[in-house]
């Protein structure tokens, strides 16, 4: 997590700060598993989203194109005066998180960090999958992080190419989707896992199918929960949490097809997708 020094400046802690929203962005409609998770621990607060399903994938991209992405996403939100930024695209937390916080001068939340803690709560044997884009896996993200906060415990990462491009369409539980479960987990099975962290916010789409590969002992850790945890945490010690009061705002945005994205929304946020709003670079 990032943390400006903001907390000195009544005109940040002030009414009017309190009241801006949140923004949380993806490489496409994944990240709305993390908006559930904020919008049901955090009702109060405004949200802002956006789905960047026009250049989805993040995962085979060259690292510079996603810091590239990410940059022009963070500074969009920022524009639209958001008073903290949640980063809920694994690839993009993996490769382009310092270059954001060194944009902005808002707090920034990843998703890495608080997947590894989860993790090291859930395990019992102490080896945890982490299964993520060819971009996330490559970056050794995860594995620095398990260095810095999980240092006990055993990390087995494995690349899973394909699974994004299944959710994206709509496709979490044919025949293909679980042959090609069943090939990249195999590392997994080898190892025997007893925890995996879900390292890409499409992947609890697919949480049926990877267990049905997995088995039931092997408990599937999702950042969602806890990256809202943190943003929690992190309002509150900054004092710009909205007061308990009313229903938060929510808008989406997208670079792709508006129609496509409230369609897929549904399926990983639910009724608040209610309309989305066409941003073009």
């Amino acid at each position: 997590m990032h943390t400006p020094n903001i907390g000195s400046d009544t005109a940040r802690t002030d009414a009017s700060v309190r009241a801006q929203p949140i923004g949380v962005f993806d490489s496409g409609v994944g990240g709305l598993t993390v908006m559930r998770s904020l919008i049901d621990l955090l009702p109060y607060e405004s949200m802002i989203y956006f789905g960047d399903t026009a250049r989805t994938p993040y995962g085979p991209k060259p690292a510079d194109d996603v810091v590239k992405f990410s940059i022009e996403i963070s500074e969009m939100l920022h524009a639209r005066g958001i008073k903290l930024l949640v980063d809920a695209c694994n690839t993009s937390t993996a490769v382009a998180l310092d270059a954001v916080r060194e944009r902005t001068d808002v707090p920034v939340v990843g998703v890495i960090e608080p997947g590894v803690r989860a993790a090291q709560r859930a395990t019992r044997r102490g080896v945890v999958g982490v299964i993520g884009t060819v971009g996330t896996i490559g970056s050794g993200a995860y594995q620095l992080a398990g260095r810095r906060y999980a240092p006990d415990v055993e990390l087995v990462c494995a690349a899973c190419p394909g699974f994004v491009e299944f959710v994206e369409a709509g496709d979490v539980d044919s025949d293909e989707v679980h042959a090609l479960a069943a090939r990249l987990l195999l590392p997994m099975v080898d190892a025997h896992i007893d925890t995996l962290v879900l390292g890409c916010t499409h992947y609890p789409l697919l949480a049926r199918t990877i267990s049905d590969v997995l088995g039931p002992d092997v408990v599937l850790v999702s950042s969602a929960d806890e990256t809202a945890f943190a943003t929690s945490r992190l309002l509150g010690e900054l004092g710009i949490g909205t007061p308990s009061s009313g229903r938060g705002r929510h808008d989406f945005f997208t670079s792709g097809d508006p129609a496509t994205f409230a369609a897929l929304g549904t399926r990983f946020l639910g009724p608040e997708v209610e309309s989305v709003q066409t941003w073009r670079w």
